[in-house]
């Protein structure tokens, strides 16, 4: 690795200083698809519940990047082979695993683009630079789409106990207040160990494990889950569906050239591969170009445009109830028809004020990537066989509730 001089430090709120000694790794933070993740908020809209929840993807992307250095170091300590080359690899697929991902993260992901997944288009982008500087990223993307030999890697890329839920689940606890979420991954890092090529945790870690997975529950219910997170989420979705729906008629809306290509028509996979123009667009759109349009839309003509973009500008959210049964269609074409009459719009019009869907989450599959725990005596067991402290059956269960959301009278 060539050695940048002065060495570059980060200090970062959750992890303290982080040191940049390689000149390649630095490059990449520079690059301008790396940088946009500066204006891109990690949790979305999640701020319009935890005020403090403003950080960005560059944040949790150098937080990912730190302790994939810090599980690189711990592994070799333990007498495992990585290369500088390696070692490398795995910190630039650290830092760009998440260039793929739109304004707001996971709360447009399927409204502007369709039938693609941000971690798709973080391939595209990674593909992309790789060209501009002749295949140093190969080794990147070996590791990035699981083909390279040493199958441990990608599960510190993608797998349970990966360095970006490592990352994520301590940050968003840090920035939200929400300290039921916080997790010791210093000591998670400390106990991770390899065992026929897959990685394991040592058995004095297995409380620390035990504390990751209650802590993973309680943020997708507190944070990620919160019902006004959805309520705001499903808002700003209606809002860009009627978007597109205006332009796509011909009405000429205020936009950037960016979000006008992504308005003006449906853009999905075969897109992305086909026109070149999908992926210059895609890169100059972040959350500015989302609340600028918002600011000038709130008083554009259509009612239901200006309508959610003043309701969410001022934080006037839907109303929404959350329960463990479908709601009754009859109940939600009856609100529906309120909201048409109370707004003067038409019954069509009225869809884009009420939603209803359901949620859903599992906080361990083990048919994905279990947690095994490594003894002493080398054998190694599925956290689910040895936890005394969790109902590993209780967290694989899939949890589905029901919710129905509106704009408020």
């Amino acid at each position: 690795m060539k050695i940048c001089h002065p060495k570059k430090i980060i200090n970062d709120p959750v992890f303290g200083f982080i040191n940049i000694n390689d000149e390649f790794i630095y490059n990449i933070i520079q690059h301008p698809y790396l940088q946009r993740l500066t204006r891109i908020r990690q949790l979305g809209l999640t701020y319009l519940v935890y005020p403090g929840a403003q950080h960005s993807r560059m944040n949790h992307s150098l937080g990912a990047m730190y302790l994939m250095n810090e599980a690189i170091v711990q592994l070799r300590s333990k007498g495992h082979s990585i290369t500088l080359q390696e070692a490398q690899a795995s910190l630039a697929c650290a830092l760009m695993h998440d260039l793929g991902h739109t304004p707001f993260s996971h709360a447009l992901e399927n409204t502007l683009v369709k039938n693609i997944h941000h971690e798709a288009i973080s391939l595209l982008l990674i593909e992309k630079i790789n060209k501009k500087i002749r295949g140093k990223l190969d080794l990147t993307i070996s590791l990035f789409k699981n083909e390279y030999p040493k199958k441990f890697f990608h599960q510190l890329i993608s797998g349970q106990l990966d360095i970006d839920r490592l990352d994520y689940l301590r940050r968003d606890s840090f920035f939200s207040g929400v300290t039921e979420g916080n997790i010791g991954s210093a000591r998670i890092i400390k106990m991770l160990n390899i065992k026929d090529d897959c990685l394991v945790i040592d058995s004095k870690g297995i409380y620390s494990i035990e504390n990751f997975l209650m802590a993973r529950q309680l943020m997708f219910w507190q944070v990620y889950l919160h019902k006004t997170v959805i309520a705001s989420g499903k808002m700003l979705i209606n809002l860009f569906n009627r978007a597109r729906q205006l332009t796509q008629k011909g009405i000429k809306l205020f936009t950037s050239p960016a979000l006008h290509y992504f308005l003006s028509q449906s853009v999905d996979k075969s897109t992305f591969q086909n026109d070149p123009q999908a992926i210059e667009h895609f890169v100059n759109l972040d959350d500015n170009d989302i609340l600028s349009v918002m600011k000038v839309w709130s008083q554009h003509s259509d009612r239901v445009l200006s309508l959610l973009s003043s309701s969410l500008l001022h934080r006037k959210l839907f109303q929404i109830e959350i329960k463990s049964t479908p709601f009754n269609p009859a109940d939600i074409e009856k609100k529906q028809k309120q909201i048409a009459n109370n707004h003067h719009i038409s019954f069509q019009e009225a869809s884009y004020l009420i939603a209803h869907d359901e949620i859903s989450t599992n906080i361990y599959n083990e048919a994905d990537d279990s947690i095994d725990i490594l003894y002493k005596d080398g054998t190694t067991r599925n956290i689910a066989e040895v936890s005394d402290m969790l109902n590993i059956r209780l967290l694989s269960k899939k949890i589905k509730k029901y919710y129905l959301c509106l704009l408020r009278n």
